[in-house]
């Protein structure tokens, strides 16, 4: 009854915990939204602001220029190329009605095609700002010009803001994500541990209470049966102990394990469940694994797969072997799995059951990916029809 009380309470509280993490998760990415809104704005303000004053400017000379009073051409353009020498940066090119280049300046030149070179530049700056018409002379002339190096750069600051923004998020999202999982795997670690060193005191305890049902001669059927619980309660404690530390893996043959894995939960599960076996194949599937550890996860996957039929129904074991890899598919004929948690059923705390823990399938996904290297995942589920889990592992090839 505590234990029940327990369980509730986790998956209660497992949740709670998910969504506050959701909570700070949807909070720092809409924290991060309005920052690349504010800051691109803040610097399409600045780029606008300063592209004005440039354009403010080249205005300015061209009034100077047309202010002039003689129709000499060549003392106004000596007049305007001293104004334009104040600006030292700002790109700009002269031309009369016909389009020919009269005068440049802020423009560095090839060795080479110099003439074919202003043109391209011309060219590109009609592309840009309208040219400023100075009237008051003989012929109208045209001021083109472009951004100055400064503007340019102006215009690629925030894309560079944007991506080191981006650099800083996802470098903090990984450290946030590699201490949430540290810190998983730290509690993990020492509630597993801590169980088994749990379970050692009771074991040790039925054990000498089993020695001396023995010598007050009690019955033998009742002795090898609290036997067979002190062996379980063995495994478990083993179980634990291999979850809190690096287990040490072996090569076998899968089949074995899994096998072994079904003879002990056949029994124990209600007689309506049909458990159908893997096809036997001709050749050992020899993976590197530790048994204690892997047999548990099929025992997950089946308990798991009964509670969904409520105990009727059939499921079905296949094994399917692809270059180094084999899959091993656990198919029910349960209620399914909502397409939105196929994902999230691996994460503790979370159960489709009402009285359930949300612990069994994390546990599978520690001990399959984290420790054997492999992945598990739902293949494929639907609703009123059933669920498949596949569980992929490395073989040993000879």
């Amino acid at each position: 009854m505590r234990i029940s009380k327990i369980g509730e309470q986790w998956a209660h509280g497992g949740g709670a915990w998910l969504n506050r993490h959701s909570n700070v998760r949807t909070g720092m990415i809409i924290a991060s939204i309005i920052f690349i809104i504010v800051s691109l704005w803040a610097s399409d303000r600045l780029v606008t602001r300063m592209a004005e004053a440039e354009r403010l400017n080249m205005e300015i000379w061209a009034n100077a220029t047309q202010a002039t009073t003689t129709n000499d051409i060549n003392t106004t353009l000596i007049y305007l190329s001293r104004i334009l020498q104040s600006n030292p940066s700002i790109p700009t090119i002269i031309t009369d009605k016909e389009g020919r280049i009269i005068s440049y300046n802020n423009i560095e030149l090839p060795k080479e095609d110099t003439e074919k070179f202003l043109y391209q530049k011309l060219a590109a700056f009609r592309t840009g700002y309208p040219p400023i018409i100075m009237e008051g002379l003989t012929d109208p002339l045209y001021l083109y010009y472009s951004d100055s190096k400064v503007l340019q750069q102006l215009h690629i600051f925030p894309y560079i803001q944007l991506a080191v923004f981006f650099l800083f998020l996802g470098v903090a999202i990984v450290a946030l994500v590699s201490l949430k999982k540290s810190d998983q795997n730290r509690i993990w670690e020492g509630l597993a541990r801590e169980t088994a060193h749990q379970l050692g005191t009771p074991t040790s305890s039925l054990m000498a209470w089993k020695q001396y049902l023995e010598s007050t001669g009690t019955e033998e059927m009742v002795t090898n049966e609290m036997e067979k619980d002190i062996e379980r309660l063995g495994i478990i404690a083993d179980r634990f102990q291999k979850i809190g530390s690096s287990p040490n893996l072996k090569s076998a043959d899968l089949q074995e394990v899994v096998l072994r894995a079904i003879h002990y939960m056949q029994p124990r599960i209600s007689p309506q469940v049909e458990l159908i076996p893997p096809t036997s194949q001709d050749e050992a599937i020899v993976v590197k694994l530790s048994e204690p550890l892997m047999a548990w996860v099929f025992e997950n996957l089946i308990k798991n797969a009964v509670d969904a039929m409520e105990g009727k129904g059939k499921i079905t074991l296949q094994y399917i072997l692809k270059d180094q890899w084999v899959y091993i598919d656990v198919t029910d004929t349960g209620r399914g799995i909502p397409r939105g948690m196929h994902r999230n059923i691996f994460r503790p705390g979370v159960t489709t059951r009402q009285r359930g823990w949300g612990l069994g399938l994390s546990l599978a996904r520690r001990i399959v990916e984290d420790y054997h290297r492999g992945h598990i995942y739902v293949k494929h589920s639907e609703l009123g029809v059933g669920t498949t889990f596949r569980i992929e592992l490395r073989r040993e090839m000879e």
